[in-house]
């Protein structure tokens, strides 16, 4: 029963906003959890994990507006800021998970289908709630009010980390344990725009993609005001 108390009482601390995301989250991984009792294959198990990775920006941004001596304390928040930038761009990289969408025995293939959109839409909105969190931060902290100058570069950096991920192979953690590889693979890119052309419209076309994705959600807030 203690358990059962701890949870309800940390249920009633979130917001409405964090309710519906909880909520929302729920519904890929009963998806996935169904899946796997129905057909006994682990394979989408996977994106379980992925949105934990694409939840971890949004925990960061949300304990620094709960933390206000974080974001005074200029270390702190520069290593929280580090790390929110490295793990962001997990929240968007689920969409890429739709690679994986085939027909497979056991189920029909909208369930696979809907089963992925769900975990990809929550982690595009995990994603852009954290920046808009880390808005909120930055205004607080230098009173920064125009924040496409801080969306743009932000975002661009997520569709790099994106094709690093789904192309390149390589984790968030792999920056701090392996970054000369990396920064070989990241040079080649730069070396040979031309014959990196595919690779380039790819991170270009995903940029454009989140900038509506951003666009979309922020006017849809707006009006709701």
């Amino acid at each position: 029963m203690n358990i059962l108390n701890k949870i309800s009482a940390r249920y009633r601390r979130l917001d409405a906003a964090e309710r519906g995301l909880l909520a929302l989250a729920v519904f890929p991984v009963a998806l996935s959890v169904f899946r796997f009792v129905y057909t006994g294959s682990r394979f989408f198990l996977f994106l379980n994990w992925n949105l934990l990775l694409a939840l971890l920006p949004f925990l960061l941004t949300r304990q620094l507006l709960r933390r206000i001596d974080w974001i005074e304390h200029k270390w702190i928040f520069r290593t929280v800021f580090l790390l929110w930038l490295l793990f962001l761009p997990n929240a968007f990289y689920i969409v890429t998970d739709l690679l994986h969408l085939r027909q497979r025995s056991g189920l029909p293939l909208w369930y696979d289908l809907v089963l992925i959109l769900a975990f990809a839409w929550t982690g595009l909105l995990l994603g852009v709630l954290s920046l808009w969190q880390m808005e909120r931060v930055l205004l607080a902290r230098w009173g920064m009010r125009r924040s496409w100058l801080f969306v743009f570069p932000v975002l661009a950096l997520c569709s790099f980390g994106v094709y690093i991920g789904r192309y390149l192979r390589y984790n968030s953690w792999d920056v701090l344990s392996d970054p000369f590889d990396l920064m070989r693979d990241l040079f080649d890119l730069f070396r040979h725009p031309i014959a990196n052309r595919f690779d380039w419209s790819m991170i270009i076309c995903f940029f454009g993609f989140l900038l509506l994705v951003y666009e979309s959600l922020r006017r849809a807030r707006v009006s709701q005001k």
